[in-house]
């Protein structure tokens, strides 16, 4: 099977584009959760915008918000 393969029409290097998107997302907004900020409402902010800014939201978080948060243990 190579990358070419069509599923459904469109080829499976199109699915995995369409993925990587979402999969961004659910990783910035379990990351967020599970991390300790400084305030709650920056931990709400941080949610808030993954979550309704989808795309633009994630990439912030991983550049900016990723570092603020610290590890829960």
């Amino acid at each position: 099977m190579s990358l070419t393969t069509l599923v459904g029409g469109f080829p499976i290097w199109f699915y995995v584009a369409l993925a990587l998107p979402l999969v961004l997302n659910f990783w910035a907004i379990t990351h967020a959760f599970y991390r300790e900020f400084p305030t709650i409402q920056e931990k709400m902010v941080w949610l808030c915008l993954v979550v309704f800014v989808p795309v633009v939201g994630a990439v912030i978080y991983l550049f900016v918000g990723k570092k603020r948060g610290k590890s829960i243990k």
